[in-house]
């Protein structure tokens, strides 16, 4: 395999940019692993079991109870290597996944320019992430770029049905629904991973349970592997976990805290659609209501940001003192939990911990108070301490229950404690195709890489391709970036083409 693999990506506006794979100077930052905050004590079986507990008890009775386990069906060429709620709605989630593309131009132009070259040509990709029409469009973009993909939802909640099924139709072998039970969940991971006479050689990775469990079950896999690509806090928390035990046995490469994952995903999307979930599921007003976001990391801030524009007065929890003290300088008053528990309409929880919302919160909460959660995993509230023959659960639509204190008090729970964009609203397009076009460079570099170059480690993504993706963005706005003159160049000592900024900033 050569060294070096060059892909243009020329837009349909003109913008043409090159990005170099397999060159040393844009070689993946190793990610140092021996820092406090990624020593974490517990166990990867642990982590990952906790991000999965009880699935919903309830169904909308509008559905088919039938489960799609139970069901045989077969797509119109005459394949059923898939197993989803209807294969009959493929029609319409096609027309979801068109409009997707509409919204997603990098990943377009990405398909457009290097399908002719198929840079994943024998790639083998099993993935495990929310299955909506922007991912559909990821799926389709890597199947147009030579792999062959099985796939799985990292979410019991959040797969649009529809668009499952129009995967299905054209041929993915997907396992997904929306609202699997807890052993449907590993039983669709499963089925991805335990195929006769196919081997995964790579994995695309949303909260480490499908890496965990090829771990637990299929551990011979990993000689065929060569590589992970990790998008959420959880799943990388878990991976530097097994790196620092020793026990990472492939290279990974973190997307999570890539700058455009970060600066773009968790902060954009999460300020448009928290306010899109509340509103869905409770029809409520933000002006005047207390709210206290716990965490301010990017997720908080944009959830922060959104809910002050709309004139509620928020509180912000926070562990930091670096994102505490950018709360205070952004406005918010920085409280311990305790302190407005009894007072708050609203608790958000953003901080992709355990138990930051206990029993103990829940009980002293005001009625009608309406509890939630914005991490990837559903550990960050205390939702079974609420399973107790004392409290009533009443399930009033969709993802809403009020849990009901003998009292008469009662709190409104959504999704169960899981992710709520995702669960009960949907999330901006545009976002979404940045972190998926950084996702597929990442795959096709792994894929590609010569043996030996990336070691069994976590690496991070290399700024230059950050702001390559960002630049495949730009002409959706008729946006012009100005170029450095040689003077200017030769003063900051930098390339006129980048990369702009070291690796470690922020």
């Amino acid at each position: 395999m050569p060294n070096k693999k060059k892909y243009n990506v020329n837009g349909d506006s003109g913008i043409k940019s090159q990005i170099q794979f397999a060159d040393q100077k844009q070689e993946f930052n190793k990610r140092p692993t021996k820092i406090g905050r990624r020593s974490l004590s517990r166990s990867i079986s642990q982590s990952s079991t906790d991000s999965y507990s009880s699935a919903a008890s309830y169904t909308d009775s509008s559905d088919d109870e039938t489960s799609p386990r139970d069901k045989q069906q077969k797509n119109s060429k005459g394949s059923s290597d898939f197993c989803v709620k209807n294969i009959k709605q493929a029609e319409f989630g096609r027309r979801e996944i068109e409009i997707a593309e509409q919204e997603m131009p990098a990943l377009m132009a990405l398909r457009k320019r290097a399908q002719g070259e198929k840079p994943l040509a024998g790639a083998k990709i099993v993935g495990c992430t929310h299955i909506t029409a922007q991912t559909a469009v990821l799926m389709e973009t890597l199947g147009a770029l030579g792999a062959q993909c099985r796939w799985a939802a990292c979410n019991i909640y959040s797969t649009l049905n529809e668009v499952a099924a129009a995967l299905a139709e054209s041929g993915f072998p997907v396992f997904a629904w929306k609202g699997e039970s807890e052993d449907d969940f590993w039983w669709c991971i499963d089925r991805c991973v335990n195929v006769e006479g196919w081997q995964p050689n790579m994995i695309l990775d949303d909260g480490g349970d499908l890496t965990h469990w090829i771990y637990k079950k299929y551990p011979n896999m990993f000689k065929k592997i060569k590589g992970i690509v990790e998008e959420s806090v959880t799943g990388v928390h878990r991976l530097y976990q097994l790196s620092k035990a020793g026990k990472l046995c492939v290279p990974a490469m973190n997307v999570n805290d890539s700058v455009t994952k970060q600066k773009f995903d968790n902060l954009y999307c999460c300020r448009e659609s928290i306010l899109d979930g509340l509103k869905r599921t409770t029809d409520m007003m933000f002006g005047g209501k207390q709210v206290v976001v716990c965490g301010y990391g990017e997720v908080g801030k944009g959830c922060c940001a959104a809910l002050k524009a709309m004139g509620s007065i928020v509180y912000v929890t926070e562990i930091d003192p670096i994102c505490a003290l950018q709360a205070c300088m952004d406005g918010f008053r920085l409280v311990k939990l305790n302190e407005v528990i009894r007072q708050v309409d609203i608790v958000i929880t953003c901080t992709g911990n355990k138990n930051v919302v206990t029993r103990e919160h829940l009980d002293r909460m005001k009625n009608s108070c309406i509890v939630c959660n914005m991490g990837h995993s559903n550990t960050e509230i205390d939702v079974a301490s609420l399973r107790t023959p004392e409290l009533t659960w009443e399930r009033v639509r969709s993802q809403v229950d009020h849990v009901i204190w003998p009292d008469g008090k009662r709190i409104v729970l959504l999704a169960e404690g899981r992710l709520l964009n995702l669960s009960c609203s949907t999330v901006p397009t545009f976002v979404l195709s940045i972190t998926a076009t950084t996702q597929a460079l990442a795959l096709i570099e792994l894929y590609n890489a010569p043996e030996g170059r990336y070691k069994q480690d976590v690496y991070l993504l290399p700024k230059k391709m950050d702001e390559y993706v960002a630049s495949l963005h730009l002409p959706t706005f008729d946006a012009h970036l100005t170029e450095l003159t040689d003077e200017q160049a030769k003063y900051l000592g930098l390339n006129k083409n980048g990369p702009f900024k070291p690796n470690y900033y922020r």
